[in-house]
């Protein structure tokens, strides 16, 4: 058996170099030994293959198992792909998608956010998946609608899923439902795709919606989005400044990630637990039961700073805070401003906030 087994090496390698280049015929050939040669394709069929994967961005080895199964015809290819594609798609939607990009799309009434999700950073980055978020986000803004004004409201993945769009990319093309569009891309990338839903948010009765995305690849496209409502009570009132500032206010939420917009919106359970922590520190100190709650007020009013929206310091300029910023802004243009409604969302939480928040309900400000 060890005799056998020293000799077969040499005796492939002498095959190799004395009858394999007599060959006419390499393709699908197999020697006595067991191995399997290389096909050679035809500079017809290398182009197929070449014409086939620039159109499906299928896998490699798909592309050409698909073209020998259809007799080289590269139309029944494309669709047995397809099929293959759907096959493969169900195999990979167990799998954790928490990568991907948010999409935002918006017109004078409203703007939406739809998040794609992926399983990683390097098919995020892929053109076409950018691609399809961004055209599940302008569609989306164009059926959405909300019946409460500058309300933030949640949008569920299975109000999109039936949703036809009609595709012009070079790899996706015609009409498709979103479920599907999703399936065919998940298939060119090999991972699992699925859509994390979305959030509308209206624009009041006069003023703006101002928007901020960070770690931008391309205009619509980013990983954490801030977005704001801004009224102005009069109506004669120029808005360009309004929307200068509202940019900036955009900006400063996807940085300083408020919790709340005014203290009367702290939930009684976050300040509650809050108070009991910190009366908890305070206790550690040895201190008198009257010094304790003046510690505890003090430290309260830090909380504040760091999780309601009007009393944070303003990114921009800290020496004021956000209720200073719309004072000044109110004092230049000549009319009240008032954030009616802001939404701060990053790439991997829209899921969850979605199953948090009732689908017939506002959702509330939080980052």
């Amino acid at each position: 058996m060890g005799l056998t087994h020293c000799m077969k090496r040499p005796a492939e390698i002498l095959y190799n170099r004395l009858v394999w280049p007599r060959l006419p015929n390499k393709s699908k050939c197999i020697n006595s030994f067991g191995i399997r040669f290389t096909r050679n394709y035809t500079s017809e069929q290398v182009n197929l293959i070449k014409h086939l994967r620039e159109r499906t961005s299928a896998p490699m080895k798909e592309v050409k198992s698909a073209l020998v199964a259809c007799d080289w015809d590269i139309e029944a290819a494309q669709n047995e792909l397809r099929k293959r594609g759907v096959a493969l798609a169900s195999k990979k939607f167990s799998r954790t998608a928490a990568e991907g990009f948010l999409a935002l799309a918006q017109d004078e009434k409203k703007a939406i956010l739809v998040e794609l999700n992926c399983e990683t950073d390097f098919v995020a980055r892929n053109e076409i998946f950018q691609h399809l978020a961004l055209c599940l986000a302008k569609s989306a803004l164009v059926i959405e609608g909300s019946s409460q004004a500058s309300a933030a409201i949640p949008v569920s993945p299975e109000s999109l899923e039936d949703l036809k769009i009609n595709f012009d990319h070079p790899k996706l093309t015609g009409e498709k439902t979103v479920q599907n569009a999703i399936t065919e891309v998940a298939v060119m990338t090999g991972e699992n795709v699925k859509l994390g839903g979305g959030f509308a948010i209206s624009a009041p009765s006069y003023g703006v919606i101002s928007t901020y995305l960070h770690t931008s690849p391309m205009p619509g496209i980013g990983r954490i989005a801030g977005l704001l409502s801004l009224e102005v009570e009069d109506k004669d009132a120029p808005l360009d400044a309004v929307q200068r500032v509202g940019s900036q206010i955009a900006m400063h939420l996807v940085a300083a990630k408020p919790l709340f917009l005014s203290k009367e919106d702290v939930t009684s359970d976050a300040l509650g637990n809050e108070r009991d922590i910190l009366r908890s520190q305070a206790e550690k100190t040895g201190k008198t039961l009257m010094a304790i709650d003046k510690m505890v007020e003090g430290r309260l009013r830090k909380y504040y700073e760091e999780v309601v929206l009007l009393e944070q310091k303003f990114i921009v300029n800290d020496s004021v805070n956000i209720t200073k910023v719309l004072a000044n802004l109110s004092q230049e243009i000549g009319s009240t401003v008032k954030i009616r409604n802001f939404l701060r969302v990053e790439v991997g939480e829209g899921a969850k906030r979605l199953e948090d928040a009732s689908g017939t309900e506002p959702l509330s400000q939080t980052a």
